[in-house]
């Protein structure tokens, strides 16, 4: 009674506290233990928070015109553990571009080539599952008709049904991960593996960071093994974090996008520790121009025992294809080109106008402005000078049936008509490569036509593809955890970049048939990660009793533990361990951690109390 009593009257203070509304709202994480939910809850809905979602170990609410610190100072609740900023996660893609015709003949993504998954066999009977967090999977495209129903999802409440897609990304997603092997469509890297679906996102909404929390707990639920998630955003969140580091201690592996922004920030979920990150490439084992590559220096400790260490967990580890990757569209929301000239057949990428032109080629170069010339013929356009639209325009206006636009530097052309676009010719572009072979035709066809396929750019599509060979490679040794897949990964990763391991590609690019023929050598016990030095750090805690922190990378052996010399502790079992033998006071004490019955030994690391 007492107990409710304060409750009520604490309540009814804090509502006083509360600060007018405005035309925003923010959303929070309030961490909380499940048995006194009951009361933070109410507590939050008295102070005019709105209570999103519901969660183990946490609420998220939304306050109109609140920040973390005015809510700090108006929630104050023994019960309550932490309360943060519920962090924004978005879709990670750059463009979406088309090419080939996969209605007629199952087609192989480079990427599948350049992985090795098409040499090694999926083991269906391992009943390994992916659980995928993203904008649902549209069972409309005909690669996911399976008979043995072994694609599950769960609806929410804000975005609908898991089977009706909010935007192609998931769709995309699902499809790197395990399209089926058929006679039609794409191939996945895992074919026909089980998948449970978590629509988190509408075509232009986003997530939020205790939307995932929740997610993986429902993964979790479902029996998954691999959570892969193609999104991300630029601040940590405590509660999302414990629920990625809770799925991988039950043995899961957990994949994110690093992003596509072409700098150093660090993305998250993807910066966990517990998390891999993955980079993305092109077809020609080179990096994207805008996989993102955050340093794998961090500062830890504090005061005279801060130091910068490098820890491979909270940067790229892994990278994949991810620059036009083919892959499954909802139907009919996909495009698909063809380009015909003299005869020969080249690749191409659409652009917004959907049909079909043949006819003799007309050279208008930059195609500043009309020319009668273009009449009845396609238009063979260079880039530069002027919008594509315009250069389309000035092409049909001179009346010309169709274009083609040339780029005037490496690579495809991936481009727009832009949002008010006039024209109505089918437009596709055209690889600087192919320059001199595409103006010396004399005759041009184009077809840009609608498909249940397409391709899209970015970490968002290397992602699925680390996820979809891990699964792969772990359905040949289902004994294994999703560390000692990770592990295995970045062991046999063909290196890209700079010699070893670097920002950029991390360990490189994944290797299916390696990491099997690595898992087949060794096994799964002594797998260790590759080229991690056996270190030790050491951090002093004088809040409450006086102990030391110890921590160590690059062992999976037991190992013994000396202080000044001294052997305090032996056969210690996992990776770190707290020393809380020493006297309190002003002291130095020097570490070092061996592996049992070896020489094998970390550097020394001092430890200062004053």
């Amino acid at each position: 009674m007492n107990k409710l009593t304060f409750t009520k009257s604490f309540i009814a203070m804090a509502v006083l506290g509360t600060i007018s509304s405005s035309s925003f709202a923010e959303r929070f994480v309030i961490q909380v233990d499940n048995v006194n939910k009951g009361i933070i809850t109410a507590l939050s809905q008295q102070l005019g928070g709105e209570v999103v979602l519901d969660a183990d170990g946490f609420i998220a609410v939304e306050f109109d015109g609140q920040s973390l610190d005015g809510l700090k100072g108006i929630l104050k609740n023994p019960h309550i553990k932490l309360i943060e900023i519920d962090q924004k996660r978005k879709l990670l893609s750059l463009f979406n571009d088309d090419a080939g015709n996969p209605a007629v003949t199952q087609l192989t993504p480079y990427a599948v080539y350049q992985s090795q998954a098409n040499q090694v066999t999926f083991n269906h009977s391992a009943g390994i599952k992916v659980c995928i967090i993203d904008s649902g999977l549209d069972q409309s495209n005909t690669d996911f008709n399976r008979t043995n129903s072994n694609i599950t999802g769960t609806n929410d409440s804000g975005t609908g049904n898991w089977f009706e897609h909010g935007g192609p990304h998931g769709t995309h997603v699902a499809g790197t991960i395990g399209a089926a092997d058929n006679t039609f469509g794409v191939i996945g890297m895992a074919p026909g593996v089980a998948m449970h679906i978590i629509k988190v996102f509408e075509e232009t909404g986003w997530a939020y960071s205790s939307t995932l929390a929740n997610a993986a707990d429902i993964c979790a639920s479902k029996g998954a093994h691999i959570i892969s998630m193609s999104l991300g955003g630029g601040s940590p969140s405590n509660a999302e974090e414990n629920a990625f580091n809770n799925f991988v201690s039950g043995g899961g592996l957990v994949v994110a996008a690093a992003g596509n922004d072409a700098n150093a920030a660090r993305s998250y979920p993807a910066g966990y520790s517990s998390v891999v990150m993955v980079g993305a490439n092109d077809a020609d084992n080179n990096i994207a121009d805008f996989s993102q590559y955050p340093s794998c220096l961090i500062t830890v400790g504090r005061g005279r025992n801060r130091q910068t260490v490098h820890d491979e967990t909270v940067c790229v580890e892994l990278t994949a294809g991810g620059v036009d990757t083919l892959s499954t569209y909802p139907a009919q929301l996909g495009n698909t080109t063809n380009l015909i000239a003299g005869g020969s057949s080249y690749d191409s990428a659409a652009m917004e106008n959907m049909g079909s032109a043949s006819g003799s080629t007309y050279f208008m170069g930059t195609a500043e402005a009309t020319d009668s010339g273009a009449s009845g013929k396609i238009c063979m356009i260079d880039r530069g000078a002027v919008s594509f639209h315009d250069k389309v325009l000035n092409c049909e206006n001179s009346g010309g049936l169709g274009a083609v636009i040339i780029n005037n530097e490496p690579g495809m052309l991936y481009g727009t008509l832009g949002t008010a676009n006039a024209t109505s010719i089918p437009t596709v572009g055209a690889a600087l490569a192919d320059r001199t072979l595409l103006l010396a035709a004399t005759s041009v066809s184009i077809d840009v036509l609608v498909s249940d396929y397409g391709y899209m750019s970015g970490t968002s599509m290397a992602t699925p593809a680390v996820s979809g060979v891990a699964a792969l490679v772990w359905s040949n040794f289902p004994s294994c955890t999703g560390e000692d897949v990770r592990a295995a990964l970045k062991e046999t990763a063909l290196d890209g970049g700079e010699p070893g391991n670097d920002d950029k590609f991390g360990y490189g690019i994944v290797q299916a048939k390696d990491a099997h023929a690595y898992l087949m050598a060794n096994g799964c016990a002594d797998v260790v990660d590759p080229d991690v030095e056996f270190t030790l750090s050491a951090n002093g805690v004088t809040k409450g009793k006086q102990r030391v922190n110890l921590s160590w990378l690059g062992t999976s052996s037991n190992v013994d533990i000396y202080r000044d010399g001294s052997l305090i502790a032996s056969q210690v079992e996992g990776l770190s361990y707290s020393d809380k033998s020493i006297s309190k006071g002003s002291a130095t004490y020097v570490y070092q951690v061996c592996e049992t019955g070896t020489d094998t030994c970390t550097n020394e690391s001092t430890v200062i109390f004053q």
